[in-house]
């Protein structure tokens, strides 16, 4: 206005104004549902704000910890990786990021995204004791799947073993070990014992299409035509 003390500037001053205390508004609101737990009302609030404040980093790690409170990780890993590019160093979107992949069964994905944050900071004491955790997870899937690549099943089912030792805490790694596990034993024609850990997999996973395939193998080796 005092470069341009026009009409129109005036106008357009005023309704930037309005604007802006509107969003502060809605800012409160939004930390106010937050703190009471109501995070449904929180994220509706903070879409309408960064509708207008794209750029916005904190903004964006208070709607990712939303969208973990209400059971949607994808949608948070997609606000913390803007605001790891939005803020410099920003250690903590990385592990958040590395930490949700991990839960969700994706080691590979989680292993890539806690590397990034041992790049910004290599004494960072929680990415380094969960990338501890998840290299040698990773490690030991991969050395399994490669005996099974191999036709050496009974290495394979051991190393699986060793994975549910590795990780008993997040669920879907016993579940997909099992589910690779019930493979090798259908593959090494040890069909009690498939038929056996197929249908621990199956009581999980009513259309696990893989369980299903190798109990159906198993059942073959049984002649049981039928099932």
């Amino acid at each position: 206005l005092k470069s341009n003390p026009s009409n129109n500037e005036e106008k357009e001053a005023q309704t930037q104004l309005t604007k802006s205390d509107e969003l502060q508004r809605l800012h409160s609101q939004a930390l106010s549902a937050y703190q009471q737990e109501d995070y449904e009302a929180a994220i509706s609030l903070l879409d309408e704000i960064l509708a207008v404040c794209v750029w916005d980093a904190e903004l964006r790690e208070l709607r990712a910890e939303c969208y973990i409170k209400e059971g949607e990780p994808s949608k948070a890993i997609s606000d913390l990786k803007a605001a790891a590019k939005l803020k410099n160093d920003n250690t903590e979107a990385f592990y958040k990021i590395s930490r949700i992949y991990y839960q969700l069964g994706d080691h590979e994905l989680s292993l890539s995204e806690v590397r990034e944050c041992l790049k910004l900071d290599q004494d960072h004491k929680q990415c380094f004791s969960l990338y501890k955790q998840v290299k040698k997870l990773n490690k030991q899937i991969e050395s399994a799947e490669e005996f099974i690549r191999e036709g050496r099943y009974e290495d394979a089912i051991n190393k699986y073993d060793s994975v549910m030792k590795t990780e008993p805490e997040v669920p879907i790694y016993a579940t997909r070990a099992k589910e690779r596990i019930c493979h090798c034993l259908s593959k090494n024609q040890q069909a009690t014992e498939a038929l056996k850990v197929c249908t621990e997999v199956l009581q999980l996973e009513p259309t696990n299409v893989n369980a299903l395939k190798d109990r159906a193998e198993a059942y073959l080796l049984e002649d049981l035509y039928e099932e």
